[in-house]
């Protein structure tokens, strides 16, 4: 197995103190949000071999496995990540396979550069994720019951809202998301700001349940996604709790620190809380506007100590092992490609010693034993 050397990418909404408190470095005081795992071309982790893309393309079959490769195809099909939100992300939605695939070729087709500011699909796949404590984590996930959130807009006071709440009242509840959704992306913009003004001021004077969404304003004044969150639910997880976040669920992370895992791809569709292209028409064709609880995952564990977070997605599969003082090794050889990290203690991952936010590749049926007081993730896939 090989140590991995990762990129820590210093976007803007990172916590300049998370990801080094968790490494035990001291901080740059500029920001750093995500620590990327795997062979993302954007930012691949390194190995004594290379990076881990030259790596993979150099024998696919013999580091992913026969059954992986012919699943998926010659490459990771997972990224692993540490994220670290100091302040909120942009609020987004990821398109299914199909929707990616046509996306991607029809920009292929129009002959959009790939880096152009206003292009939606980078690539042709989908991006299921999922997001796991370790530190309390706050996030909106999916849309709110419409009355609910009809409540929720018209506790503030604000009377420039009475219409959006009156829209959510009405049948069925799927038209009535989409007509506010749109209503709130497509109003003016000197009249949204005046209008996220004052929802702010409501908020801020409320607090309780308003409380996140004056933080939203905080780092967004006068976004119409400040209105757009609160149609959504509000999540708080407890370290070792997960959200699964499937195509068009409206979803953003606000604060916290976690491990994160997706299909390797970069194909996002903004609805706000962004200075970045927000292509109304497209978005409201993949969100799914239907309220639906955010479903919070807890491990599932085995006899063998493995606790698993399951999902319907294939293309990755996230664990945890909490190894006690002086328990005993775990066998963790399988026939497709891992990533194991260590998020605390001390662990030894074959002649490996990690501490936390460190991690090794282990390719496929490669021997891998662990050992040590600690906890270690595991990224893999399902085939």
């Amino acid at each position: 197995m090989d140590r991995l050397d990762n990129t820590i990418r210093p976007y803007a909404w990172g916590s300049p103190t998370a990801i080094p408190q968790l490494l035990g470095v001291e901080p740059t005081g500029e920001p750093q949000a995500e620590m990327w795992m795997g062979a993302h071309p954007g930012a691949p982790s390194r190995t004594p071999r290379g990076t881990l893309v030259e790596v993979v393309e150099a024998d696919p079959e013999r580091e992913l496995g026969a059954r992986a490769v012919a699943r998926f195809g010659p490459r990771l099909p997972f990224l692993l990540k540490l994220l670290a939100a100091g302040a909120p992300l942009s609020l987004q939605v990821h398109p299914d396979l199909e929707q990616a695939r046509a996306g991607y070729a029809d920009e292929e087709r129009r002959g959009v550069p790939a880096d152009a500011p206003h292009r939606n699909y980078k690539d042709a796949n989908h991006k299921p994720e999922l997001i796991c404590a370790l530190t309390e984590f706050d996030g909106l996930c999916g849309f709110r019951d419409p009355v609910e959130a009809a409540g929720l807009l018209d506790g503030l006071g604000v009377d420039s809202l009475k219409p959006y709440v009156d829209l959510l009242h009405a049948h069925p509840e799927d038209a009535a998301l989409r007509e506010v959704l749109t209503a709130v992306l497509t109003a003016d913009p000197d009249e949204m700001a005046h209008t996220v003004a004052e929802a702010t001021a409501a908020c801020t004077r409320l607090g309780g349940a308003y409380a996140p969404y004056a933080d939203i304003a905080h780092h967004y004044p006068g976004d119409p996604g400040v209105i757009a969150a609160m149609l959504l639910n509000h999540v708080r997880l407890q370290p070792g709790e997960a959200l699964y976040l499937g195509a068009g669920i409206p979803h953003a992370y606000l604060n916290g620190l976690g491990v994160e895992i997706m299909a390797n791809s970069d194909n996002v569709l903004r609805c706000g809380l962004t200075p970045k292209h927000v292509d109304v028409p497209e978005l409201l064709r993949i969100v799914r506007f239907e309220p639906s609880d955010p479903g919070v995952l807890r491990p599932e564990a085995s006899p063998e100590g493995e606790e698993v977070y399951e999902t319907p997605t294939d293309e990755f599969r996230l664990s945890r092992y909490v190894l006690p003082e002086g328990g005993p090794a775990r066998d963790l050889t399988r026939d497709t490609p891992q990533i194991l990290l260590c998020t605390a203690g001390a662990v030894r991952a074959g002649e490996h010693e990690l501490g936390p936010g460190q991690s090794v590749f282990v390719p496929a049926c490669e021997q891998a034993e662990i050992s040590g007081a600690g906890t270690i993730f595991r990224a893999t896939v399902v085939v």
